[in-house]
């Protein structure tokens, strides 16, 4: 029998709210973690983005709080959820106002980027719920604008990226000032020893719900990858993204300097195309984010700041520009295209350079990547060209015949050579 969010004890108000969001049947981990979240009990949780584990966490979080119906002190959240991103905290953000849209709580968004006086003022107002990144959190902490005596439960979602990023030791400092007799989750996309070792110190007998990342990418993901010159990848991008079937697309560069070039080279053809990457300024990351969602902007050209902080429903294809050269950041790049249970395209664009990257991808999730046809396709595998037989004298010889007169150590010239002798003497 197929589950349903009615068979999971949600109150009455959050299955009223999944219903008004379309959430017909949930997904593996939201099957997995509903229930023993509403128990109270500690959860490790082992899943990639888009696998839902927002709603797995959210939903339950939200249930307890509405079902405790503590007053609200200033200042002194009763749920804190830590996010890496201020792209993903906010989208945390908005998926706690959507299932909790019958529900007196409150919640409110904390990151840098922008002014602190909003996010102070929401503080001081009180809230049941903040979402927040780990630098702005621990400076309003510092300035007592918060405190986190009175946290319940505490979310750490995507701790491997904070991890990535430089914020383990904010993570653990925040952790310490949070209330001692809470629940915790902790969400990570992989498992690295210094992840495990967070888990151990945090977490009290903790159930642990495994989600394959492979497997959901193999699943979920219709991918094929191009093999060619990286010269021509700027063109096999244009015609792919001009093709007919293409919808909304993400286009992925390793730089944030790559991802201006191509944004511009795809404007310059004719296509609507924002860049999104980390020396944007949050107003202009806001602005580029809401004309995507809104279907204003139909190409986004992003660094991997978005593979864990854009929830597009209507993205049709990722594209890998540039294949990334950790494997986890691909399936991450191609879950953008494929969620809450959706199918989705992702097309990679492989140089020589980069046959590496995809070999690691591919054992990472033990499958082949289909290679697709196209006229540039084998671009990258002309021959070289055959070595010159003949080659110029070095620079310094050069100047040493220019400043002597070609006669090292003021020496008699030497005896003049035929062109076939100069020939057999030339290095090969």
């Amino acid at each position: 029998m197929t589950p349903s969010f009615d068979s999971l004890g949600l109150a009455e108000p959050l299955r009223l709210a999944l219903k008004t969001e379309n959430y017909q049947t949930p997904t593996p981990i939201q099957v997995q973690a509903i229930p023993i979240l509403i128990e109270g009990k500690d959860l490790l949780g082992v899943a990639e983005t888009g696998s839902g584990k927002t709603a797995a966490f959210a939903l339950p979080l939200l249930h307890n709080l509405f079902l405790d119906a503590s007053p609200r002190v200033p200042s002194a959240p009763r749920a804190l959820i830590l996010a890496p991103t201020r792209e993903l905290a906010g989208q945390i953000g908005d998926r706690i106002n959507a299932y909790g849209r019958h529900l007196k709580l409150r919640s409110a968004v904390i990151f840098g980027g922008v002014g602190q006086g909003q996010q102070v003022k929401a503080l001081k107002a009180g809230v049941d719920i903040m979402i927040a990144t780990p630098g702005r959190l621990l400076d309003l902490c510092n300035q007592r604008h918060v405190r986190l005596d009175k946290v319940q439960i505490l979310v750490l979602d995507e701790a491997d990226r904070m991890l990535d990023m430089g914020f383990i030791h904010d993570v653990r400092k925040i952790v310490g000032a949070c209330s001692k007799d809470r629940q915790t989750l902790l969400f990570s996309a992989t498992m690295p020893p210094s992840i495990a070792k967070l888990a151990q110190d945090i977490l009290r007998e903790p159930v642990r719900i495994d989600i394959s990342r492979s497997k959901v990418a193999v699943d979920r993901v219709a991918q094929s990858v191009y093999f060619v010159g990286a010269q021509d990848k700027r063109t096999l991008l244009t015609d792919l993204l001009k093709a007919q079937e293409m919808g909304q697309a993400i286009v992925f560069t390793r730089t944030k300097r790559g991802a201006d070039r191509v944004c511009r080279h795809l404007v310059q053809n004719g296509l609507t195309a924002e860049a999104l990457h980390g020396n944007k300024a949050q107003n202009a990351r806001v602005r580029t984010l809401n004309g995507f969602r809104s279907g204003k902007v139909r190409v986004l050209v992003a660094t991997d700041i978005a593979a864990r902080g854009i929830d597009v429903p209507g993205i049709s294809h990722v594209i890998n520009y540039e294949l990334p050269n950790e494997p986890e950041s691909y399936v991450h790049r191609i879950g953008r295209t494929a969620r809450a249970g959706a199918q989705g395209i992702a097309l990679s664009l492989c140089d020589n350079s980069e046959r590496p990257y995809l070999k690691a991808i591919e054992r990472l999730m033990r499958t082949n990547v289909e290679i697709a046809d196209h006229r540039l396709a084998v671009a990258d595998e002309t021959p070289a060209p055959e070595p010159r037989r003949s080659a110029p004298a070095s620079k310094p010889a050069r100047r040493r015949r220019r400043y002597r007169g070609g006669r090292p150590n003021g020496a008699a010239p030497a005896p003049a050579k035929s062109s076939n002798h100069r020939r057999m003497e030339a290095p090969i």
